[in-house]
């Protein structure tokens, strides 16, 4: 019994006692008067309670950019691998690099024997000096028929040949430049140079080696690595869905706030820093594994990420901006769809159903069915039937409530 029903109950009996004293009246039946009395009185002092609240944890609805991602496996692979080989032959006389150091484009980095090649410059430039020599010889010649010609001192035969063996010195000259060219190129090549700028392998040839087209022609490798490409395979249901939402992976869109971006996590379960870009997609399906192929480029100063290295590839397939979410935990499922309880103005639960998009981070997406600042029940909805009077509260205090229990 409350203190107000208490209240009332002496009230009543103190109202009654003082009339029976205005009246004579014996003890039995003031006492079946009095148990009577109190019966009613108390029926008549119970409080008019409000209907019973139900407590339910609400959350008012988010507004947010959605980051939509997929995850792969991907293989790294270095945006430039050379090998360095020898282009002429002969005996391996020198190393002039560190193994597995960074060298630079085009500097040396093997020598071979060049006493062959040497003699071969001298003989195309001593034969260049004598075909000079003789197209001089010529031309004079030409010089001193062509007065006398005209003369009619030498015939025009005489005029014809010396003109003739002028045009062919020349042309010796040309091909004797040519073969030395030629030899001055070979000989160049017994210094072998980086073509690329990277971090070279070991070498694949020890001093003293026959190399070149008759003997061991790969000297060694160069991989070019401060940027490295990571490969991997988009399923056919992503790709479908990115091309849905007009994004083509492997093109910039200038009218888009964000770009289809790449992020790796390395063997030890760390995810490297720096972010890559799209820049390729495989515009066929694979026949034998039904997806398509998706490389991105990534920096990679510090040579953290090794080629040939397999990787988990995390890849931006879509933002949804001012996108509408609730916790995840407040959507039920049942053979109608998705549904949600939302308190309304009056304190009562209403069941709504709703159209759900991805699921991020433990947080849906609601495409259609709810509104921005709208407050939907995250805990207790299970006992909940719609109308009913609730009591929202926010998830804290009903955590606060089990521990003081």
């Amino acid at each position: 019994m409350s203190r107000k029903n208490v209240a009332c109950y002496f009230h009543n009996i103190r109202r009654i006692t003082t009339k029976m004293y205005t009246k004579s009246i014996n003890m039995k039946e003031l006492g079946i008067a009095i148990t009577l009395v109190s019966f009613i009185l108390l029926s008549g002092c119970k409080d008019k309670t409000e209907p019973e609240r139900q407590v339910v944890a609400v959350e008012k609805v988010g507004v947010d950019n959605v980051e939509i991602y997929g995850e792969y496996v991907g293989q790294i692979r270095a945006t430039g691998f050379v090998e360095v080989r020898a282009r002429v032959e002969g005996y391996l006389e020198q190393m002039l690099f560190e193994e597995g150091k960074r060298v630079k484009r085009n500097q040396p980095l093997f020598k071979i024997n060049s006493d062959l090649y040497q003699a071969r410059v001298d003989k195309a430039k001593a034969q260049l000096a004598k075909d000079q020599a003789q197209e001089a010889k010529a031309e004079r010649d030409v010089e001193r028929l062509r007065p006398l010609y005209e003369q009619k001192a030498a015939s025009q035969l005489d005029l014809d040949n010396a003109v003739a063996a002028y045009e062919s010195a020349k042309a010796n000259v040309a091909m004797s430049k040519a073969d030395l060219a030629q030899a001055e190129l070979e000989l160049s090549y017994t210094t072998v140079r980086s073509p690329i700028d990277g971090y070279i392998s070991e070498r694949y040839a020890d001093i003293g080696t026959l190399v070149g087209p008759g003997g061991k022609s790969q000297l060694a490798t160069i991989v070019e690595s401060d940027e490295v490409l990571v490969d991997f395979s988009l399923t056919a249901l992503d790709y479908l869905r990115s091309q849905q939402r007009n994004v083509t992976l492997g093109e910039k869109d200038a009218n888009r706030s964000w770009q289809p971006s790449v992020t790796i996590t390395l063997a030890d379960n760390s995810v490297y820093p720096l972010t890559g870009i799209v820049d390729f997609a495989d515009p066929q399906v694979n026949p034998q594994t039904g997806t398509f192929g998706v490389r991105a480029e990534l920096p990679n100063p510090d040579r953290k990420l090794l080629p040939g290295q397999f990787t988990k590839v995390k890849l931006l397939l879509d933002v949804r901006e001012n996108a509408i979410v609730v916790p995840s935990k407040a959507v039920a499922i049942e053979k109608g769809g998705a549904y949600i309880y939302v308190v309304r103005r009056d304190s009562t639960a209403e069941k709504r159903f709703i159209e759900t998009g991805p699921e991020v981070n433990n947080h849906t997406v609601v495409e259609r069915g709810l509104g921005p600042d709208e407050l939907v029940v995250v805990e207790g909805y299970h006992k909940l039937t719609p109308g009913a009077l609730v009591k929202p509260v926010s998830p804290e205090m009903i955590k606060e409530e089990e521990v003081a229990l």
